[in-house]
């Protein structure tokens, strides 16, 4: 994926805005965060990954997932939007989507999905 990609999936999403994050440029729904593209490594901050979850996709696809010394205490991975495949950014998306957006949104994305 590119930058331009990875930000197409992302705003794809209903109510999605982009902000600022920790003087960082992030993606937000509903005030609250959603992802950003760290521009150092160009990886993505994947939220509501928990540890066991995160270890595994480290694992399987380190040259993919990482995590760095700021996100180890949190539920999170950072995912290279090179290896990253779109579909299971797209998946991870939707998971912390549903963890954040007010019900109408959900709905909102859920009818729209189905047609």
């Amino acid at each position: 994926m590119t930058p331009d990609e990875m930000r197409e999936i992302v705003l794809s999403f209903p109510g999605t805005e982009e902000g600022v994050s920790y003087g960082h440029p992030a993606f937000k729904v509903a005030g609250k965060f959603f992802t950003r593209l760290r521009k150092d490594d160009q990886s993505v901050v994947l939220m509501g990954v928990h540890v066991d979850e995160r270890e595994m996709l480290m694992e399987a696809e380190p040259e993919t997932f990482h995590i760095t010394a700021h996100y180890r205490d949190y539920p999170a991975v950072l995912a290279r939007i090179a290896t990253l495949h779109p579909g299971s950014f797209r998946n991870f998306l939707d998971r912390r989507f549903r963890e954040i957006a007010p019900k109408k949104l959900v709905k909102e994305f859920d009818a729209a999905k189905a047609g």
